[in-house]
C-alpha cells in the first residue's frame, strides 16, 4: 500500500473502524491507541465527505510563481485541511517553510481561506 497523507477525519474513522474490529475479539487498544484515537476525534472538526471535498478543492488551486505554476504541496493541503485557517497568518504559519511559495505575492492565503470559510 502506497503512502499518502491522511487528514485528521479519515485518521478517526480508521481508528474507530479499528477499535471496533479489536473490540469484537476481545482485545483493547493500548494507552497510546486510545491517545492517538481521542485526538483524532477531537480536532477533526469536518466530516470524511467534507473533508475529501474541501480537500479537491484546494488540490486546485494554482499558485504562479516566477512564471512557474504550481500547486499546493500534498502534506500541505493535507495541514490545511486539518488546521481550517481563517486568517492569513495561519497560513503564512503553514507554509513558513515553504521557500518556493510567498503567500504573500501570490494571493495563495486569500484562495485558501475563501475555501475554507465555506467548510466552517
Amino acid at each position: 500500500m502506497p503512502e499518502r497523507y491522511v487528514p485528521l477525519s479519515e485518521v478517526d474513522e480508521l481508528l474507530s473502524q479499528e477499535n471496533e474490529r479489536r473490540i469484537a475479539m476481545g482485545v483493547e487498544f493500548n494507552a497510546v491507541q486510545r491517545s492517538a484515537m481521542e485526538h483524532a476525534k477531537k480536532n477533526s472538526h469536518l466530516s470524511k465527505e467534507q473533508m475529501i471535498s474541501l480537500i479537491n478543492e484546494i488540490r486546485e488551486l494554482k499558485v504562479e510563481v516566477k512564471g512557474v505554476e504550481y500547486r499546493i504541496p500534498e502534506h500541505l493541503v493535507s495541514k490545511i485541511a486539518d488546521i481550517l485557517p481563517q486568517y492569513k497568518n495561519d497560513v503564512r504559519a503553514i507554509f513558513h517553510k515553504e521557500r518556493s511559495i510567498n503567500v504573500e505575492e501570490t494571493h495563495l492565503a486569500d484562495g485558501i481561506i475563501e475555501i475554507v470559510s465555506k467548510y466552517i
